[in-house]
């Protein structure tokens, strides 16, 4: 069986009937975006390195609990690395130095060769359309939302990063995601 033709609900689902092969293409297809956005978080190649594999062993362990109506397998995937990123750096209790990353920076090219053409585009405008949003909201909204989405930090972790009351921090996040919100419906 050729793997490389298979979608990736359908991998999932080989998965679920222990199908390591199914596992192997879906690494294959995936390997580079989960390290790259475990890399962001973590700011440590070798951390990330763990992380992906954490990330592929529980996928292995858990691919029965994906819900295609949910999520894409990527989206659900990267969901596991991030949350999987952030327990790291929580129970390390440490944080990379402050990076000056953009918001869903993410490379290109961890898409495979068999997806369609048109679900690319489609994603890249996406991703582009709140690039744009993002890059429209006041510097301070923008950096909390930053730390809170991308990186991961509590409210009052933000607060501790910025020096800012608690109550400031919740409200610049509040206001951020509703400017985007409008911006985005409109």
């Amino acid at each position: 069986m050729d793997y490389s033709k298979l979608d990736d609900e359908v991998l999932i689902r080989l998965i679920v009937a222990d199908n390591a092969d199914s596992l192997s293409e879906l690494y294959d297809r995936y390997n580079r975006l989960v390290f790259s956005l475990a890399l962001n978080i973590v700011g440590n190649p070798g951390t990330a390195e763990e992380i992906t594999l954490d990330v592929f062993t529980q996928i292995w362990e858990k691919a029965g609990t994906y819900q295609p109506e949910k999520a894409k397998v990527s989206t659900w995937m990267t969901t596991i690395t991030r949350n999987r990123s952030i327990d790291v750096l929580r129970r390390r209790k440490s944080r990379p130095e402050r990076l000056s990353a953009d918001l869903f920076q993410l490379p290109s090219d961890h898409l495979s060769q068999d997806e369609n053409l048109e679900d690319n585009a489609q994603a890249a405008l996406q991703r582009e359309r709140v690039r744009e949003a993002v890059a429209q909201l006041p510097e301070d909204q923008r950096e909390a939302l930053q730390l809170a989405f991308f990186k991961g930090y509590t409210h009052r972790q933000i607060a501790d990063v910025l020096d800012l009351p608690l109550g400031t921090v919740k409200t610049r996040i509040r206001l951020a995601m509703g400017k985007l919100r409008k911006i985005l419906v409109d």
